[in-house]
């Protein structure tokens, strides 16, 4: 028989995770939902904007931490609703001082508040002075290949190019330079935006990425905690087949059953 592939932990920056789904805290009708959510997605990354979270800052209004400890999660504040380099680089310092030291951050630049489509310019300046200040920069970005190639070669410890817009539920629409940028990656690939439902995260690990991140797609769910279990089952199955291997897309049908030795009424 032969045995199973024994599947490696996702790394990011010297840390090691069984899980490969990430999630994200935001769009919750409260923080009780989204702790039971993010308990069923089985996440052990749990990322939040900085400007509009509070981590105790506001004494009188309920803490993300009483939900989400960082004794049993990894934290990762990202800069969502940054549309500057130097606003994000900004948030990133803020989110250091408030987390006692924490230097893993999920950076992003918006070019719009319409589409929130990455601006790569800003991103690539943020990423580099990071990096400079020693900060472990997972980040958001385009499904551009060469961007992507840029981004790590600055020293970005994750790249993360979105499916399609954030929160439009889209799934991948450009499957091929999601594979472009597996390729040649160094460092983990993470879909980042536009996952809607469990068979796209499926789809993006079956595509190779080393893990997906989402929000809006359990946020938004009808039922939330149940699709975080989903996303949970679907994000492990999509690696499964990815470790396995598909068969190969044949344009003739192949019996299932072979036809050599066959019993003859």
């Amino acid at each position: 028989m032969t045995d199973f592939i024994q599947d490696t932990p996702l790394r990011v920056a010297g840390r090691e995770f069984r899980s490969r789904l990430l999630v994200g805290t935001g769009k919750y009708r409260d923080f009780d939902e989204a702790g039971a959510a993010i308990t069923a997605s089985g996440a052990e990354v749990v990322t939040f904007a900085v400007r509009r979270t509070n981590l105790g800052q506001d004494a009188s209004a309920p803490n993300l931490l009483d939900v989400v400890s960082p004794e049993r999660y990894t934290l990762l504040p990202n800069t969502a609703g940054c549309f500057t380099a130097q606003d994000a680089v900004r948030t990133c310092r803020l989110a250091r001082e408030l987390l006692d030291g924490h230097n893993l951050v999920k950076l992003e630049v918006l070019g719009d508040e319409s589409t929130l489509y990455p601006n790569v310019v800003e991103t690539l300046a943020a990423a580099e002075t990071l990096v400079n200040d020693s900060f472990d920069v997972m980040v958001y970005t385009s499904d551009d290949p060469i961007v992507a190639r840029e981004l790590e070669r600055l020293g970005c410890c994750a790249v993360m190019p979105l499916g399609s817009l954030i929160g439009s539920g889209h799934g991948i629409q450009n499957p091929y330079n999601i594979r472009l940028i597996i390729e040649q990656a160094n460092v983990p690939v993470l879909i980042d935006a536009g996952i809607g439902t469990a068979s796209e995260a499926a789809q993006a690990m079956e595509l190779g990425c080393d893990g997906v991140l989402m929000n809006s797609a359990i946020a938004h769910a009808r039922q939330s905690v149940l699709m975080a279990s989903a996303m949970r089952q679907a994000v492990s199955a999509g690696r499964e087949a990815f470790l396995a291997g598909r068969m190969p897309r044949r344009r003739e049908a192949e019996a299932s059953s072979p036809m050599a030795g066959r019993i003859n009424a």
